[in-house]
This record gives structure tokens, sequence and C-alpha cells, in this order.
């Protein structure tokens, strides 16, 4: 089948990148459209062969934009589109049906309980997404608290399918080689504990919290290493130098080489007030060290010592720190994660659904059967 993917834009972010790792894996023919943005996961998606497009808008209110998709669709003859991000899934679900695509799929990967996409949750916003929703057969949650948002907000429990983000493994696995490379480039010894956090630098990471609770444990032996761009890094930057360890505090700005960076780390700390799956502390995990999260839906009801939820305040974080750069625990494995969220299962479960809706497969009461038979989120 050919299926067009329709995003929002392609600056690096969790959803970018898990579209392009959907991409590396899927059994489909793809193509990509980007509204706006085609940023640098633009050009690693188009270096890994995919065609990608820009749609060009300029506004958040272009409805021309709407006929311009349309007509993009018809030309290519697909039989999916599949949505990504709140503005894709408003322009790019009604556009799919004025083009009378035989499929169209939309995923949901960030449903706060405030907030959508760092957009404020209003009845509006509300409103806007559940309204196009109407010209699509299905929205993949990924993740059963997204799930149940969803519900909440009125979507019908029978449109919605449980496929969570997939974990390439290859992608984030150890490599002593660039661990090393890492910490010569940031002027870390070897032999320092390094602490690390991964992501936007924006309110919801708060990274201000790990700061301030790494503080007092920071110095020639333990290092806090900040990957990530955004607004909040000058605000991080002068908290850092108010505690007394901007020495000590290394903002490393926004990377795509995921592996290496986590490679530096040693102990992985995930400070987000809301996640809607948690993706970075599953890739913490496969990369081999020990996590520390104040929450992460991906592993709700999974079981492993390598992972723990922490209090979300300042004391609370600081003792669990503290712990953990005292035993200094070495990498090891967590199968559970493999088995769960390897990306070729995930990418597969995605195509197995489009054929599905492209079949006029069947369903399960209450939610769709891919949801019953993947396992694994409840």
């Amino acid at each position: 089948m050919k299926v067009l993917h329709v995003i929002t834009g392609l600056g690096v972010g969790g959803a970018e990148l898990q579209l392009r790792s959907i991409l590396q894996h899927t059994r489909h023919d793809a193509d990509v459209l980007a509204l706006y943005n085609p940023g640098d996961v633009a050009d690693m998606i188009t270096g890994d062969g995919v065609r990608v497009r820009d749609l060009g808008m300029t506004s958040n209110t272009q409805l021309g934009a709407v006929l311009k998709m349309r007509s993009l669709i018809r030309e290519g003859g697909y039989d999916v589109v599949h949505t990504h991000l709140y503005r894709a899934c408003v322009y790019g679900k009604l556009a799919a049906r004025l083009a009378g695509t035989p499929v169209v799929v939309g995923t949901e990967h960030s449903i706060g309980e405030t907030h959508l996409e760092r957009r404020r949750m209003t009845a509006g916003v509300r409103g806007l997404y559940l309204g196009t929703d109407v010209f699509a057969q299905r929205t993949i949650a990924v993740s059963e608290t997204v799930a149940d948002r969803l519900a909440n907000w009125g979507m019908r429990a029978e449109k919605i399918t449980v496929i969570p983000n997939g974990v390439d493994f290859g992608r984030v696995s150890f490599d002593p080689d660039a661990r090393s490379r890492v910490r010569a480039e940031h002027g870390i010894d070897d032999r320092a504990h390094v602490i690390g956090v991964l992501g936007r630098l924006d309110a919801n990471k708060r990274f201000d919290l790990v700061i301030e609770a790494a503080s007092p444990l920071l110095g020639e032996g333990a290092k806090l290493l900040v990957v990530g761009g955004g607004a909040e890094r000058e605000r991080l930057e002068q908290q850092a130098a108010a505690l007394g360890v901007a020495d000590h505090v290394v903002f490393a700005g926004e990377r795509h080489d995921v592996s290496a960076m986590l490679s530096a780390f040693d102990l992985f700390v995930a400070s987000s007030k809301q996640e809607t799956f948690g993706l970075s502390v599953l890739e913490a995990l496969a990369n081999g060290m020990p996590v520390l999260y104040t929450t992460c839906p991906a592993l709700e009801g999974v079981h492993t010592d390598r992972a723990r939820q922490v209090p979300g305040d300042v004391e609370g974080m600081r003792s669990e720190i503290a712990a953990e750069v005292t035993d200094r625990r070495p990498r090891g494995d967590v199968p559970v994660i493999r088995d769960l969220y390897g990306i070729e299962a995930v990418t597969g479960r995605i195509d197995d659904l489009y054929e599905r809706l492209r079949s006029g497969g069947r369903r399960v009461a209450g939610r769709e059967l891919a949801t019953e038979q993947g396992g694994g989120v409840r």
C-alpha cells in the first residue's frame, strides 16, 4: 500500500524521530508531508531514501492549505493518510476525506493533563480536534494514559487503538567509544559519575528541579550533563551559576547523536511534570543505565529494578539521586522493554492496522483488536 504521513513539522522532537523510526521499518511504500518547518529530521528521513515535501504553511488559519493538500493526496494515489500532531491532524484528516482516501488514521502523541503539545487545553482546541477526527477511521494512542484522556474528551472508545511508541534498540545502544568522545568534548573526566537529562528545554521538563536537587552532589567526581535546546536554556544556566555549580553543569545543546549522548551518562533522570508516554526513559534503559523518573506511562505495570519512580520535589529527588551516585550501579539489560517496545514489532502493528482498516477488519468491544492482542500497555 501507499501511505502518506502528514506531520506538523520536522524539527527534532519525540514524535518526529518516532516517525523516522517507523518509516525505517514499515513494509509499505511511504512519503512524508510536513505542513511547515522541514527541519533536521526531514534531512534524516530524506537521507534514508523517503520523499519529504513541505506544504509551506505560514499561519495557523491558512484554510487554502486544505485544498492544496487534497490535490497532493489525490495525485499521489495514497491508500492511507496517517497524521501526526495537532495541526496536521486537523488539516490532514479533512484533506484526506476530501481526497477520498480509503484509510485515514491519526496518532496522538502528546495529550497532557492540561496541555496538548504545549498548547493549553481549551474548549476550542478540544472541539476542533474532535470535530476533524470524524474524518478518520481510527486514532492511535501511544499509551493507555493517552487513550483514557481521549475517551474522557468524548472520543468513542471503538475509534481508539493503543499502539505504543517503539524503541530502536540499535539506534540507542551503548557505545563505549562514543562515551569517551562525548566526555572529552565536554571536558568531563572518564572517572566522573554523570547524571544526565535529555529533551527539549521547556518548563514541563522541569530540568530546574534536577539542577537544584543535584547541586550539593556535584563536583569533580559528579557532573550534570544537560542535552537539548529550547527557551529555558538561559534561565537554567543562570540557575546553575546562582547555585555555584556552573562548572559542574554542562549544557551540550541540541544533539542528534542520541546513542553517544546516552552512553556518556551513568544515571538518567526524567523530571517532567506531565508525560504521555516517556520514550526517553525507555531509550535510557535500552542504553543500559539506571533511571529515575517522576512520571512515565510506558512503565505502568512494568516491573524492573532498573527504573524507579521518584518524588517531584527537591528533597525527595535529591535523596534518590544521592543514593544512585553513591551506589554507582553498572549498566544492565532490561529484556521486558525489548519485548514490549521494540520498534519492529510496534511498526508491524501499525502496518497491520492499515491493512485491517483497508479490508474492513473486525473490531472487539471497547478497543480495536490490535490493542487486545498487542499486550504490554495495560
